[in-house]
C-alpha cells in the first residue's frame, strides 16, 4: 500500500539552503524532482524576494552544477537546479529510494516535506539512506494513502483534511467565507503549506475524474 511520510530537515542541510543566508524572508517550494542519469534536477518556486538577479542569491553548494531562472510570475520565480547524484542529501536519498515528493517547503527555520512511497519498504529504504549518510531528518507523521469512497484514486490524509475544511469553511464559495490564512491557522500550518496541499489535492482529483474520463 502507498505510504506517506512527513518530516522536517534543518534549512542549512539542504542544497538550496544557502539562499536563506542572503534572503532570510524567502520561501522555497519544490515543484517536482527529476532523477536524470547522473544528475538530480529539481524545479522549485522562490517567493517573498525582491531582486532582479535571483540566481545570484544562491551561493555555490557542494555538488550543485547549475541553478537558473526558468520563468517568473509577479514576485514568484520558477527555477531549475542540477546537482550530482553522488552528493548525498535529502533529494539524493529520495531519488535513490524512488520516493516521490508531494510537498517540500523551506524557510530560514527548516524544510518541511511530505513524500510518498509506493510501499512501506520504499519509505524504509529512504530512512536507511538518511541514517547511513548522516542526513538529519525528523519524522513527524507516517500514514497510508486513503482511497476516496472506493474510487480508483487516492489523497493523502493531509490533502483530504485541507480540502474538506476549506469546503466546510466556505473557501470555495463566491464571495469567499474564509481566507487562506484563517484555514491555515485552524490547521496549524503555514499558508504556503495549505496552498500546496489544496493545489496537489485538486490535481489528483481532476486527474482521476475529469482528465481520467477523456
Amino acid at each position: 500500500m502507498a505510504t506517506v511520510m512527513e518530516f522536517t530537515s534543518p534549512a542549512d542541510e539542504f542544497p538550496l539552503g544557502s539562499v536563506f543566508e542572503n534572503l532570510p524572508g524567502v520561501t522555497v517550494e519544490l515543484e517536482r524532482l527529476i532523477p536524470h542519469e547522473t544528475l538530480i534536477i529539481p524545479y522549485f518556486w522562490v517567493r517573498g524576494v525582491e531582486t532582479e538577479d535571483i540566481e545570484a542569491a544562491f551561493d555555490p553548494h557542494p555538488g550543485v552544477t547549475d541553478i537558473r531562472l526558468i520563468d517568473s510570475v509577479e514576485d514568484e520565480y520558477l527555477m531549475r537546479a542540477e546537482w550530482e547524484q553522488e552528493y548525498f542529501g535529502v533529494l539524493s536519498a529520495l531519488a535513490r529510494a524512488n520516493v516521490a515528493v508531494l510537498t517540500g517547503i523551506g524557510t530560514k527555520d527548516e524544510w518541511r516535506f511530505e513524500v510518498r512511497g509506493e510501499s512501506q519498504e520504499a519509505i524504509a529504504e529512504f530512512r536507511e539512506e538518511c541514517q547511513e549518510n548522516d542526513i538529519p531528518i525528523e519524522i513527524t507523521a507516517v500514514h497510508a494513502m486513503l482511497p476516496i469512497q472506493g474510487q480508483g484514486y487516492e489523497l493523502t490524509e493531509t490533502q483530504r483534511e485541507a480540502l474538506v475544511l476549506a469546503y466546510q469553511r466556505g473557501y470555495f464559495d463566491s464571495p469567499r467565507e474564509a481566507s487562506l490564512e484563517e484555514i491555515a491557522d485552524e490547521l496549524g500550518i503555514t499558508q504556503q503549506s495549505l496552498s500546496s496541499r489544496l493545489r496537489r489535492g485538486h490535481r489528483r482529483l481532476i486527474g482521476a475524474t475529469l482528465a481520467g474520463s477523456l
